[in-house]
């Protein structure tokens, strides 16, 4: 059960605190008091040498991508700061509640890398006797594609089942959909909340299997004193990012917990649906799934 949040531009570099403020920075951050299971952060940039240059190992890769992810929690990780202020064209972000009491090990931090793809995902994947996928005897996923995740949790065989989509050919949007429509014959009720970043693009969806937060998250809440801000625990928005012309330069999207006014463009993405963005144009869609 996790706080979410990315982002793609126009091709271009903009850091966390440009797009946000560093007031919304500071209250999602503040966020892993509750969630501070660990965290972590994908981060898309450009290499400074040239693309496909031959050097004796692999070519140089024309998009580079820099993972950061730590057990300790956001808000005590002075590492945070500085990926903060990171100019990127793209972004994920993720603040750990463990799910179902899955350990607090390093291969269960977020985001999950696999074929050029980061994942974060915000849910406790559990079938109708509350039994984490993790456990039930027989996996949907192939194991190597499971392991090739470098995670154990539920989140990265959610992961797995998108990778499996993907070798089969289908696009990484339809992918994701299916993923979910495969998981919730066994886990009908489970949120598939999540984001996707390739070399291209940037996926977010909305999947929750509920409206209401579970009763674990809200007592958790409360026990810190902030169960207001959990009744809309589930909820992902969007904003449209414009350059100093007005024109389109991304969007940025996240799930809820710090202010995300309407008035200054934040619009919820509703129940099963999904944004689709380009990190080169910052350009973007929405799909029902």
């Amino acid at each position: 059960m996790c706080r979410l949040l990315g982002y793609a531009t126009a091709g271009f570099d903009l850091s966390l605190h440009a797009i946000l403020g560093s007031q919304a920075v500071g209250e999602y951050r503040a966020l892993s008091r509750i969630h501070n299971d660990g965290w972590g952060a994908s981060l898309l940039s450009n290499p400074v040498e040239p693309a496909q240059l031959s050097d004796g190992g692999a070519p140089s890769p024309e998009t580079g991508t820099r993972m950061y992810r730590s057990t300790l929690a956001a808000e005590l990780d002075p590492v945070f700061d500085q990926i903060a202020e990171e100019p990127v064209r793209g972004a994920l972000f993720h603040l750990r509640l463990a799910s179902s009491n899955l350990p607090l090990i390093l291969e269960n931090q977020q985001p999950f890398f696999a074929d050029g793809l980061s994942f974060i995902h915000n849910g406790d994947i559990s079938d109708e006797q509350g039994r984490n996928i993790v456990t039930l005897p027989d996996s949907p996923v192939n194991e190597k594609t499971f392991l090739s995740t470098g995670g154990r949790s539920d989140s990265a065989m959610f992961f797995a089942m998108i990778l499996e989509c993907i070798g089969s050919g289908i696009p990484l949007d339809e992918s994701v959909a299916q993923a979910v429509h495969e998981l919730r014959r066994i886990c009908p009720k489970s949120s598939y909340n999540c984001m996707v970043q390739s070399q291209d693009q940037l996926i977010v969806l909305c999947a929750a299997g509920h409206n209401e937060a579970a009763s674990r998250v809200v007592e958790i809440y409360n026990r810190y004193g902030r169960g207001g801000k959990v009744r809309d625990y589930r909820v992902i928005s969007y904003r449209a990012l414009s350059d100093e012309n007005g024109d389109p330069a991304g969007v940025v999207a996240a799930s809820s917990g710090f202010p995300q006014d309407r008035n200054e463009g934040w619009t919820p993405l509703k129940n099963d649906e999904m944004l689709i963005a380009s990190n080169r144009t910052g350009r973007f869609r929405l799909r029902s799934i």
